[in-house]
Protein backbone atom coordinates (compact mmCIF):
# COMPACT_ATOMS: atom_id res chain seq x y z
CA UNK A 1 0.00 0.00 0.00
CA UNK A 2 3.33 2.25 0.55
CA UNK A 3 4.25 1.62 -2.70
CA UNK A 4 0.80 3.10 -4.34
CA UNK A 5 1.29 6.45 -2.99
CA UNK A 6 4.58 6.98 -3.46
CA UNK A 7 4.34 6.49 -6.84
CA UNK A 8 0.77 8.86 -7.02
CA UNK A 9 2.15 11.66 -4.98
CA UNK A 10 4.86 12.24 -8.01
CA UNK A 11 2.46 10.44 -10.94
CA UNK A 12 1.25 6.89 -11.63
CA UNK A 13 2.65 5.95 -14.76
CA UNK A 14 0.81 2.73 -16.34
CA UNK A 15 0.83 1.75 -20.20
CA UNK A 16 -2.73 2.25 -20.68
CA UNK A 17 -4.33 5.45 -21.15
CA UNK A 18 -7.50 5.48 -19.85
CA UNK A 19 -8.77 7.90 -17.66
CA UNK A 20 -9.28 7.69 -13.98
CA UNK A 21 -12.88 6.94 -12.87
CA UNK A 22 -14.19 6.34 -9.42
CA UNK A 23 -17.62 4.62 -8.30
CA UNK A 24 -19.43 3.53 -5.35
CA UNK A 25 -20.28 0.22 -4.79
CA UNK A 26 -22.16 0.05 -1.52
CA UNK A 27 -23.08 2.88 0.89
CA UNK A 28 -24.35 2.75 4.51
CA UNK A 29 -26.00 5.37 6.45
CA UNK A 30 -27.05 5.81 10.53
CA UNK A 31 -30.66 5.36 10.53
CA UNK A 32 -31.47 8.19 12.14
CA UNK A 33 -29.64 10.58 10.11
CA UNK A 34 -30.83 13.70 9.12
CA UNK A 35 -30.03 15.78 6.53
CA UNK A 36 -26.12 17.83 7.39
CA UNK A 37 -26.04 21.23 7.06
CA UNK A 38 -22.06 21.46 6.62
CA UNK A 39 -22.26 25.70 6.78
CA UNK A 40 -20.97 26.52 9.84
CA UNK A 41 -19.46 23.45 11.36
CA UNK A 42 -15.85 22.36 11.30
CA UNK A 43 -14.64 18.73 10.02
CA UNK A 44 -11.59 17.16 10.25
CA UNK A 45 -9.99 15.70 7.45
CA UNK A 46 -8.31 12.41 7.37
CA UNK A 47 -6.30 10.42 5.04
CA UNK A 48 -5.02 7.72 6.58
CA UNK A 49 -1.41 6.75 5.01
CA UNK A 50 2.00 6.19 6.25
CA UNK A 51 2.66 7.86 3.42
CA UNK A 52 3.19 11.53 5.26
CA UNK A 53 3.48 13.51 1.65
CA UNK A 54 0.66 11.53 0.16
CA UNK A 55 -1.23 12.27 3.38
CA UNK A 56 -1.11 15.85 3.42
CA UNK A 57 -2.12 16.51 -0.20
CA UNK A 58 -4.68 14.45 0.59
CA UNK A 59 -5.85 16.21 3.66
CA UNK A 60 -5.45 19.32 1.82
CA UNK A 61 -7.77 18.57 -1.22
CA UNK A 62 -10.42 17.36 1.00
CA UNK A 63 -10.28 20.62 3.25
CA UNK A 64 -10.67 22.15 0.06
CA UNK A 65 -13.79 19.75 -0.99
CA UNK A 66 -15.37 20.72 2.26
CA UNK A 67 -14.99 24.26 1.97
CA UNK A 68 -16.93 24.13 -1.20
CA UNK A 69 -19.73 22.84 0.93
CA UNK A 70 -19.55 25.85 3.11
CA UNK A 71 -17.89 23.75 6.01
CA UNK A 72 -15.05 24.66 7.61
CA UNK A 73 -12.30 22.07 6.52
CA UNK A 74 -9.35 21.55 8.59
CA UNK A 75 -6.26 19.03 7.92
CA UNK A 76 -6.09 16.62 10.64
CA UNK A 77 -1.81 16.96 10.42
CA UNK A 78 -2.34 20.09 11.30
CA UNK A 79 -3.78 19.21 14.94
CA UNK A 80 -2.28 16.06 15.71
CA UNK A 81 1.82 15.03 15.72
CA UNK A 82 2.34 11.80 13.19
CA UNK A 83 3.76 10.29 16.89
CA UNK A 84 0.13 10.85 18.49
CA UNK A 85 -1.97 9.05 16.11
CA UNK A 86 -2.94 6.59 17.93
CA UNK A 87 -3.74 8.11 21.47
CA UNK A 88 -6.71 8.43 21.50
CA UNK A 89 -7.10 10.55 24.24
CA UNK A 90 -4.72 13.40 23.02
CA UNK A 91 -6.72 12.78 20.06
CA UNK A 92 -10.07 13.32 21.25
CA UNK A 93 -8.56 16.23 23.61
CA UNK A 94 -7.11 18.06 20.40
CA UNK A 95 -10.41 17.85 18.27
CA UNK A 96 -12.18 19.50 21.37
CA UNK A 97 -9.68 22.34 21.32
CA UNK A 98 -10.22 23.05 17.42
CA UNK A 99 -13.79 22.69 18.08
CA UNK A 100 -14.36 19.76 15.35
CA UNK A 101 -17.80 19.04 15.06
CA UNK A 102 -17.18 16.00 12.67
CA UNK A 103 -14.39 13.86 11.15
CA UNK A 104 -14.46 12.55 7.49
CA UNK A 105 -11.61 9.69 7.25
CA UNK A 106 -10.40 8.46 3.79
CA UNK A 107 -8.42 4.79 3.37
CA UNK A 108 -7.54 2.63 1.13
CA UNK A 109 -8.16 -1.28 1.68
CA UNK A 110 -6.89 -2.55 -1.20
CA UNK A 111 -4.91 -1.94 -4.13
CA UNK A 112 -4.89 -5.08 -7.67
CA UNK A 113 -3.18 -4.46 -10.89
CA UNK A 114 -4.45 -6.17 -13.96
CA UNK A 115 -2.19 -7.02 -16.99
CA UNK A 116 -3.66 -7.83 -20.44
CA UNK A 117 -1.69 -8.90 -23.07
CA UNK A 118 -2.66 -8.62 -26.70
CA UNK A 119 -1.09 -11.26 -29.03
CA UNK A 120 -0.97 -11.57 -33.10
CA UNK A 121 -4.02 -12.67 -34.65
CA UNK A 122 -5.66 -15.73 -34.50
CA UNK A 123 -4.13 -18.78 -37.69
CA UNK A 124 -5.90 -18.55 -41.25
CA UNK A 125 -8.46 -21.72 -41.43
CA UNK A 126 -7.04 -21.96 -44.89
CA UNK A 127 -3.88 -22.27 -46.61
CA UNK A 128 -3.39 -18.74 -48.50
CA UNK A 129 0.51 -18.68 -49.37
CA UNK A 130 -0.21 -21.11 -52.58
CA UNK A 131 -2.15 -17.63 -54.49
CA UNK A 132 -0.39 -14.12 -54.44
CA UNK A 133 -4.18 -12.84 -53.93
CA UNK A 134 -4.87 -15.51 -51.00
CA UNK A 135 -1.96 -13.90 -49.59
CA UNK A 136 -2.46 -10.34 -49.83
CA UNK A 137 -5.75 -10.70 -48.39
CA UNK A 138 -4.68 -12.76 -45.21
CA UNK A 139 -1.52 -10.63 -44.64
CA UNK A 140 -3.16 -7.28 -44.56
CA UNK A 141 -5.89 -9.16 -42.61
CA UNK A 142 -3.39 -9.74 -39.82
CA UNK A 143 -0.36 -6.98 -40.47
CA UNK A 144 2.45 -7.23 -37.45
CA UNK A 145 1.15 -5.19 -34.61
CA UNK A 146 3.85 -5.24 -31.39
CA UNK A 147 2.01 -7.42 -28.42
CA UNK A 148 0.47 -4.76 -26.16
CA UNK A 149 0.96 -4.95 -22.30
CA UNK A 150 -2.00 -3.29 -20.76
CA UNK A 151 -2.06 -2.40 -16.88
CA UNK A 152 -4.98 -1.64 -14.72
CA UNK A 153 -4.91 -0.26 -11.22
CA UNK A 154 -7.59 -0.64 -9.30
CA UNK A 155 -7.87 0.64 -5.47
CA UNK A 156 -10.57 -0.08 -2.78
CA UNK A 157 -11.52 2.92 -0.79
CA UNK A 158 -13.57 3.17 2.32
CA UNK A 159 -14.97 6.32 3.17
CA UNK A 160 -16.92 7.26 6.85
CA UNK A 161 -18.08 10.82 8.71
CA UNK A 162 -18.24 10.59 12.37
CA UNK A 163 -20.38 13.06 14.12
CA UNK A 164 -17.30 13.80 17.21
CA UNK A 165 -20.14 14.93 19.93
CA UNK A 166 -21.86 11.70 19.81
CA UNK A 167 -18.83 8.98 19.11
CA UNK A 168 -20.74 7.57 16.22
CA UNK A 169 -20.98 6.64 12.89
CA UNK A 170 -23.31 8.52 10.48
CA UNK A 171 -21.95 7.72 6.69
CA UNK A 172 -19.60 4.99 5.08
CA UNK A 173 -18.69 4.10 1.59
CA UNK A 174 -17.06 1.93 -0.29
CA UNK A 175 -15.32 3.37 -3.22
CA UNK A 176 -13.71 1.71 -6.67
CA UNK A 177 -11.07 3.58 -8.72
CA UNK A 178 -9.62 2.55 -11.90
CA UNK A 179 -6.22 3.93 -12.76
CA UNK A 180 -5.57 6.74 -10.31
CA UNK A 181 -3.07 9.13 -11.68
CA UNK A 182 -2.41 11.63 -8.31
CA UNK A 183 -3.22 12.16 -5.17
CA UNK A 184 -4.53 15.56 -5.78
CA UNK A 185 -6.79 14.31 -8.86
CA UNK A 186 -7.70 10.92 -6.86
CA UNK A 187 -9.15 12.37 -3.77
CA UNK A 188 -10.78 15.31 -5.47
CA UNK A 189 -12.88 13.14 -7.54
CA UNK A 190 -13.47 10.51 -4.52
CA UNK A 191 -14.58 13.65 -2.11
CA UNK A 192 -17.05 14.91 -5.05
CA UNK A 193 -18.91 11.37 -5.70
CA UNK A 194 -18.93 10.66 -2.02
CA UNK A 195 -20.83 14.04 -1.46
CA UNK A 196 -23.41 13.35 -4.43
CA UNK A 197 -23.53 10.01 -2.49
CA UNK A 198 -24.40 11.46 0.29
CA UNK A 199 -26.71 14.47 -0.89
CA UNK A 200 -28.80 11.89 -2.86
CA UNK A 201 -29.43 9.75 0.37
CA UNK A 202 -30.23 12.71 1.96
CA UNK A 203 -27.05 13.02 4.46
CA UNK A 204 -26.29 16.08 3.26
CA UNK A 205 -27.95 19.45 2.07
CA UNK A 206 -27.71 20.27 -0.38
CA UNK A 207 -25.80 23.49 -0.43
CA UNK A 208 -26.91 26.75 -2.91
CA UNK A 209 -24.01 29.24 -3.76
Amino acid sequence: MKSTFRLLSVSLVTTVAACASTTFTSTWKAPDAQALDPRGHKIAAVFISSDEAGRHVAEDVLVRKLAEHGAQGVATYSLIPSAELSNMSFVKQRLAEAGVDGVLTVRVIDEREKTTITLAGPSPAFDPYWSFSGYWGYGWGYPYEPTRVTTATELRVETLVYSVERDELLWAGTSRTINPNNVEKFVARLADQAAKQMTQQGVLAAVTP
